[in-house]
Order: C-alpha cells, then structure tokens, then sequence
C-alpha cells in the first residue's frame, strides 16, 4: 500500500513539474537604477543654495514588456548630502522614446516651491506604444539636473 501511495505521489509531482515546464511564465521585468546628483548651487530668493556630493536620483520600473505598471524616482542623501537645505523649486518629469532615441512622451511633474531633502513622484501607470527607453528627471528651478534611464526591450 506504502509502496502504492508513494508511486503515485511521484507520478503526480513528476507531472506537475512537466505542466510548469510547458506552461508559459509570466514575464515580469523590475528595474532599479541610482546616479549620483553633482554638487551644483543655485538661486532661490536672492538666497545662494548649495546641493553637495552625497546625493543619489533613484528611479524604479516595474512592468511587463511595454506596460509600466509602476514608477518612481526620487532623491537620497547621505553623508554631507543629508545636512544640505533640500531641493528647492523641484520638479520630477518622466519621458519615454523610441529605440531611435525619440521621445514621444513627457508626464511633467507639478513645481514644488517647498525646499525638501527627499523629493518623490510616482507616475501613473503606462501602456507604451513602443520599444525604447523610460527616463526620469530631476528639474531645480527649471533646470535638468540629473536623469535615470531604463531600457525598455522585449
């Protein structure tokens, strides 16, 4: 009976294993990347602001082929970076391309004229129409100042 019960078990576990190899996975894609934001100063009322070494622009997609299910970017500081004013008149945009480099799609970010050591935006979810690229960018009044790319491939 022993001997039953166990050749049967690993016929059904020998099986389900088959299915799992034969059925197609989900493919799922989640992509993490950090660049350093350079040391740079910058006016705000008359007011000279210093943003030093230690910060990092981090940008996270989540998604399956051109679907974006989720999207971030934002700001960490640590060391010197940490004791800094914040970022001031801060925007956070999101572009997307084509494999030419061709952006055909910009989710601008509202301007926050409070100053913040950690600036964030999650964007909303995309259906993109093509292969390429999805960027995020930080803006200090008015100016691009650090991007973070993803590939977006089959």
């Amino acid at each position: 009976m022993f001997a039953h019960l166990m050749a049967r078990t690993t016929t059904t576990v020998a099986a389900a294993s088959v299915l799992a190899l034969l059925s197609p996975a989900q493919a799922h894609a989640t992509a993490i990347g950090s660049t350093p934001v350079a040391s740079f100063d910058y006016q705000v009322g008359g007011v000279t602001m210093k943003v030093p070494t230690g910060c990092m622009f981090s940008h996270i997609i989540r998604g399956q082929g051109k679907d974006i299910t989720y999207q971030n970017a934002g700001v960490d500081c640590g060391f010197v970076g940490a004791l800094n004013a914040g970022f001031c008149n801060w925007r956070i945009d999101f572009t997307y391309a084509n494999t030419g480099n061709k952006t055909y799609r910009t989710s601008r970010g509202n301007t926050h004229t409070e100053c913040k050591i950690d600036p964030m935006r999650n964007n909303a979810p995309q259906k993109l129409p093509h292969y390429g690229k999805a960027c995020a960018h930080l803006n200090i009044n008015g100016v691009r100042r650090v991007s973070q790319c993803h590939h977006i491939t089959k």
